[in-house]
């Protein structure tokens, strides 16, 4: 299989049990995770020699954040040493008409105070095939989006496909922040993944649909994607259609354009969802194990849909299926019906 790099900031999750709140709780879950590290499980679960770019402390949460990876199966050997401090976030999960909350304490982390020189960029993308990011990692610091820059640069000269999961987060960043930042970062990439909310957050571009009521025509999608197409000369603009009826009641489907043929997958309904952290995550890893494996653009997204449908499911920030389990859901085993 193939040698996939991704590079962001893995985080130590405390999140309440159950669907209980922040001020009623005595005490926290405790997961790792992060948007590139979660979809470096994800490539590893897939049978992908996944590598993980980061910087943690040298101290025991640092040590802990790496093993998390690990069991996984997941290369640490490019993540730096150093710094003060992990990032921590807070989840509350919400149920019903009471969404989910998240609070971040992320400052000063070490990826945040993290230099080029941390790297070898030459040797992290020596072989490798595919270099994911998110836009969370440019968004942490001045000093993480230098980081990613060069590493963007260094995975072009290496001849290396590159997707980007534009994923806006309006706690890290202004809109307009996000887009004096990711546009000039749009000419290393090939392969574009973001909802219509990103989309128009961090480039700029707005789709003609109204996903927060439901509405989900992709003829306005089809227009906004051959215009960022256009603008940056992607060779795939993929976006996922999350309708949201509650915080445990989604539509969940996507679509994929190669700008020539337009593809929307199969819609689930996901009733009741376990843990939606990770889903946008798990999806970009089912698109990289894809492309990378030649499946065609619609089997393609359908592998990605199935994934991430899966993934909210499962709690934790990390999606731990197999490739046989998302296709047997691909082949419409819905049932949940005990596998003995």
């Amino acid at each position: 299989m193939a040698k996939v790099v991704t590079m962001g900031e893995i985080m130590l999750r405390l999140s309440t049990p159950g669907n209980s709140r922040i001020v009623q709780s005595d005490s926290f879950d405790i997961n790792y995770g992060g948007g590139e590290a979660n979809v470096a499980v994800s490539l590893s679960n897939f049978g992908h020699n996944a590598c993980f770019v980061s910087k943690v402390p040298t101290h025991e949460v640092g040590q802990a954040a790496l093993n998390s990876l690990r069991k996984w199966g997941v290369n640490t050997d490019y993540i730096a040493r150093g710094g003060a401090r992990l990032g921590i976030y807070f989840l509350e999960t919400g149920a019903s008409l009471r969404p989910s909350k998240v609070i971040y304490d992320r400052a000063n982390s070490s990826i945040s105070m993290a230099s080029p020189t941390d790297f070898d960029f030459d040797a992290i993308f020596k072989d490798a095939e595919w270099f994911h990011w998110s836009g969370i990692t440019p968004a942490i610091s001045d000093a993480a989006a230098e980081c990613l820059r060069e590493a963007c640069i260094a995975a072009k000269r290496a001849g290396v496909t590159v997707s980007c999961d534009l994923n806006f987060r309006k706690k890290l960043w202004t809109p307009e922040k996000a887009q004096s930042v990711m546009r000039p970062l749009m000419q290393y990439v090939d392969v574009c993944i973001g909802n219509e909310e990103d989309a128009e957050l961090c480039l700029g571009f707005k789709p003609d649909a109204d996903v927060e009521n439901g509405s989900t025509d992709t003829q306005g999608y089809e227009q906004i994607f051959k215009g960022m197409m256009s603008a940056f000369g992607f060779k795939y603009v993929v976006s996922t259609l999350r309708e949201s009826f509650s915080a445990t009641h989604n539509g969940w489907k996507a679509l994929i354009y190669d700008g020539t043929a337009f593809y929307s997958s199969t819609r689930y309904d996901i009733n009741p969802i376990v843990d939606r952290v990770g889903g946008g995550d798990s999806f970009s890893a089912g698109i990289i194990h894809g492309l990378l494996s030649s499946y065609g653009m619609d089997k393609t997204l359908e592998f990605a849909v199935a994934a991430s449908a899966l993934k909210h499911t499962i709690p934790g920030d990390v999606n731990m299926v197999t490739i046989q389990e998302v296709e047997s859901l691909m082949n419409g085993n819905t049932n949940g019906r005990v596998q003995r």
